[in-house]
C-alpha cells in the first residue's frame, strides 16, 4: 500500500497498533522517505523538511479526506520532555502533534523553535517603550 491509496481496507485505527512500513516521496521537497531510522514504527513526517500529509482525522484513522500538505509550525515539549512538531494543514487548517523521529533535521526542529524569538509580535525597537508603558522603567540593563 502506497501512502496514496489511503483507503485500502483496514479497521478504523489500524495504524494506531500497526506499524507503518511504507516509504514515500515528500510532496514538499520531493525526497524519499523511508520507515528506517525514524526511532518508532510509526513514520508520519518527512525527516528533511518536517512536512506531512493530512491522512488522519484521529491519529492512524486515514479518514482524512483533506489530503493536503501538513506544514510544520511550531514545535513543543511534553511532560515527558519529548519534542513534538505542531503541523498545520495548508488547505483546512487542521492542526496535529506528532512526535519527533530519531533522524529528523536537527537544524530544520532548532530554527521552528526559535521562531517567535526571532519574530516577535511587536517591533523590536519598541520594547523600551512597551516597558515603560507595563509600568517599567523601560531602561535595559545588562
Amino acid at each position: 500500500m502506497t501512502r496514496e491509496n489511503k483507503k485500502k481496507s483496514f479497521d478504523k485505527g489500524y495504524y494506531r497498533n500497526h506499524p507503518c512500513n511504507e516509504s514515500f516521496i515528500c510532496k514538499v521537497c520531493g525526497r524519499t522517505v523511508v520507515p528506517e531510522g525514524a526511532g518508532s514504527e510509526h513514520r508520519n513526517h518527512c525527516p528533511y523538511c518536517l512536512s506531512s500529509k493530512h491522512l488522519d482525522n484521529e491519529p492512524g484513522d486515514r479518514e482524512a479526506d483533506c489530503g493536503g500538505v501538513m506544514e510544520p509550525v511550531s514545535v513543543w515539549v511534553r511532560k515527558s520532555g519529548e519534542w513534538a512538531v505542531i503541523h498545520r494543514c495548508r488547505i483546512c487548517g487542521h492542526f496535529s502533534s506528532n512526535r519527533i523521529a530519531a533522524d529528523d533535521n536537527p537544524m530544520k526542529l532548532m530554527s521552528l523553535a526559535m521562531k517567535p524569538v526571532s519574530s516577535p509580535p511587536f517591533p523590536l525597537e519598541r520594547i523600551e517603550e512597551m516597558t515603560r508603558l507595563m509600568g517599567g522603567d523601560g531602561i535595559l540593563k545588562w
